[in-house]
């Protein structure tokens, strides 16, 4: 059963939902987190101190929206919009391989008002 989550940035809240995976749950149990955000094209990530190897199913495509813990920055990564590694048709694309742990619920697109350094809070619901 998927795992409720909001996440707050920039004066926003915006809700989502994590798979069943093991990455997912490690990121539930360190719960509530917060960082300070990284922007990389359309994309906001940031360290979340949580340890975690590459998933069997990880991937580099990913669509808006989508929700990705990347191993090597320890990072919770969130996808609204092209990425400097996008291809010609400007899906988003991860830097590298990412443990694809959720999907935004309401507008991805909204975090475009996330800066370098603003305060990201994840809680479960």
């Amino acid at each position: 059963m998927p795992k409720r989550i909001t996440i707050k940035a920039a004066g926003l809240t915006v809700k989502a939902e994590l798979n069943d995976s093991p990455c997912a749950e490690a990121v539930c149990r360190a719960m509530p987190i917060e960082g300070a955000a990284n922007t990389w094209g359309q994309e906001v990530y940031f360290d979340i101190g949580v340890e975690f190897g590459l998933a069997d199913d990880a991937r580099a495509d990913v669509a808006v929206g989508e929700i990705g813990y990347w191993p090597t920055g320890s990072a919770f990564c969130i996808f609204f919009g092209s990425t400097p590694a996008s291809g010609r048709d400007g899906k988003p694309r991860a830097a590298s391989k990412v443990n694809v742990i959720g999907r935004v619920t309401g507008d991805a697109k909204a975090l475009s008002a996330v800066n370098d350094g603003d305060k990201v809070t994840l809680t479960a619901d």
